[in-house]
This record gives C-alpha cells, sequence and structure tokens, in this order.
C-alpha cells in the first residue's frame, strides 16, 4: 500500500516536566538572557551551579531552543512588518513555499488551518522589496494565491508563557 506523502505527520510532543522554580527560571531567562547563573541565582534562592544544571537540562530537554537577540526592525531598515497568508494546492506544495526560508525578509513560516497552508511572517524595507518577495512566493509551483496584512503597530510581541496553563 503506497504511502500518502501529502498529509502532515503529527509531531508528537509531550509537555515537559517543569518545577516551579524551572518556569520562574524560564520567566527572567525570558525576559533578559543574559542575566548570569550567579544573578539567576539569587534571584531565585539557588547557587550559580544548581542553576547552570537546570538550564543545561532545560537545553538538552528542548525546552529552551536559543538564546537569541530581539532585533529592532526599523532600526535594521526593515520597517515593514505583513503577515502573508500563502494559498497552495497541496500540503507538498506548501513545502516548497517553506523552503523559500533561506530569504532574509521572511522570519517566520507557519503551516495553518483554514483557506490558506501557510502563514508568513516577513518583515521588508518598503512596499517595493514586499511586491518583489510575493512575486517570488507566486513562482513557486502550486501557489495559488497570497493574502496580505500589513501591521501598522506592535502591540505585544512574545514567546510563549513558561508558567503551568490552568
Amino acid at each position: 500500500m503506497a504511502k500518502n506523502t501529502n498529509q502532515l505527520q503529527p509531531e508528537s510532543k509531550a509537555p515537559a516536566r517543569l518545577d516551579a522554580v524551572d518556569r520562574r527560571l524560564l520567566g527572567l531567562l525570558a525576559n533578559d538572557s543574559t542575566l548570569s547563573y550567579a544573578a539567576l541565582g539569587e534571584l531565585l534562592h539557588l547557587s550559580a551551579p544548581a542553576v547552570h544544571e537546570r538550564v543545561k537540562r532545560l537545553k538538552r530537554d528542548g525546552v529552551i531552543l536559543a538564546t537569541v537577540a530581539r532585533l529592532d526592525g526599523a532600526k535594521l531598515g526593515r520597517p515593514l512588518l505583513c503577515f502573508v497568508q500563502v494559498i497552495t494546492s497541496t500540503v507538498k506544495r506548501a513545502r516548497q513555499v517553506a523552503a523559500l526560508e533561506s530569504l532574509p525578509d521572511i522570519e517566520e513560516i507557519h503551516i495553518v488551518t483554514g483557506d490558506s497552508g501557510l502563514l508568513l511572517k516577513v518583515r521588508t524595507r518598503d512596499a517595493q522589496a514586499l511586491e518583489v518577495l510575493l512575486a517570488r512566493i507566486h513562482e513557486v509551483e502550486g501557489v495559488e494565491g497570497t493574502r496580505t496584512q500589513m501591521a501598522l503597530r506592535t502591540l505585544v510581541e512574545r514567546g510563549p508563557s513558561p508558567h503551568a496553563a490552568d
């Protein structure tokens, strides 16, 4: 029997086992990842080596994916923030669009439910650069169309909360 390769395989990611200290540590790191283990230890009432071991475990368990700097798009010459829905004919085609991830104007790519197959977060220098990017997306075989929304202002931008879901 042939395997249907046009369907997404579900990712099975069980939640990590986190205690209250882990969650507080994650909250502190999410707010300022430059804090030293000693400073974190003082805030958590732990030794620096104990904090270091927790951070190592959280990285090993895939809870902490990376330590990165949040950059200001406008100050980097990319003030135009848009969300682009890409309508594709099949999931396989959606994956072909996802191959455009190397383009620097594309910040995020999400496979989504609804009328479109993908949602892209893009940041460009101006409308003309956005037009060039959209033309590039439309060159991918199987792309049936796009819908673009421009963000006028960002009020909240953050990652997932480390606190337990109630």
